[in-house]
């Protein structure tokens, strides 16, 4: 080989090299732009999910005026608009039950929305289900307190107070001081109620209530909300986009 074919060969040998660094820079580029696209996709799904989970999560605002509210004498209170006898929503609750407040707090406005909006009838049934002191006492007072209001708006916001004020679990609560007064606060107007609420007068009546709903309703845990009849589930619950979904589907 001479020297001009050795000059053609090197020449050749580098533009070969240099192609072929040319490609691996491609294919790295490819690789790279791969890998973005496949990380934006994923953030984006991840972004997706965080922002349907949160507006399915999301608390309703009040939309406006509750429907009526009925105390019955069994203890249940009905909140439904006059003529609206379905879908019927029935909540099985335990105001020492610390589920039972969350349902509250995050699908408590759900419900009554629906119900204002003349979309559901729906049924509050306060129990005792716990057994174990100081939760059962906890419980009895509470739910005896409640069954000393007879006006609907003030037993409702008796309720919500009730929730709000909830005791721990390991300690004694609802004291009949403290539900006197948070009567007061929701604007409980029986002349009665203070005597009614010291003196428990409605303690046997919660207990005789409760073992007759769960019997009847087969029931073992709070909160238990039923549809027509079919429990709704825990998913849908807490969920008040699904749940609204859920009841509204229900009259169709």
């Amino acid at each position: 080989m001479n020297k001009a074919e050795r000059t053609s060969a090197k020449t050749a040998r580098e533009k070969i090299k240099a192609q072929q660094a040319a490609a691996r820079a491609r294919d790295k580029r490819k690789r790279i732009t791969t890998y973005v696209t496949a990380g934006a996709v994923a953030v984006a799904a991840v972004g997706l999910g965080w922002w349907y989970a949160a507006s399915s999560s999301r608390s309703e605002e009040a939309a406006g005026a509750l429907a009526p509210i009925t105390v019955q004498a069994d203890g249940s209170v009905m909140m439904a608009k006059q003529g609206v006898t379905a879908p019927v929503v029935d909540i099985y609750e335990d105001f020492q039950c610390p589920a039972c407040k969350e349902l509250e707090r995050v699908s408590g406005q759900t419900f009554k929305n629906l119900a204002a909006e003349g979309k559901a009838k729906v049924v509050y049934h306060p129990i005792t289900i716990f057994s174990q002191e100081p939760t059962k006492s906890n419980s009895v007072r509470a739910g005896g307190a409640a069954r000393c209001i007879a006006d609907g708006k003030q037993w409702m916001a008796f309720h919500e107070l009730l929730f709000q004020n909830q005791p721990s679990e390991t300690e004694a609560g609802f004291t009949p001081d403290q539900l006197k007064s948070w009567g007061k606060q929701a604007g409980v107007s029986a002349p009665d109620f203070d005597q009614c609420v010291t003196t428990g007068k409605n303690a046997n009546a919660q207990l005789s209530y409760s073992k007759k709903i769960m019997d009847a309703q087969k029931l073992n845990h709070t909160p238990t909300v039923k549809l027509d009849g079919k429990e709704i589930d825990n998913s849908a619950l807490f969920s008040p986009q699904e749940l609204r979904q859920a009841i509204t589907g229900a009259a169709k």
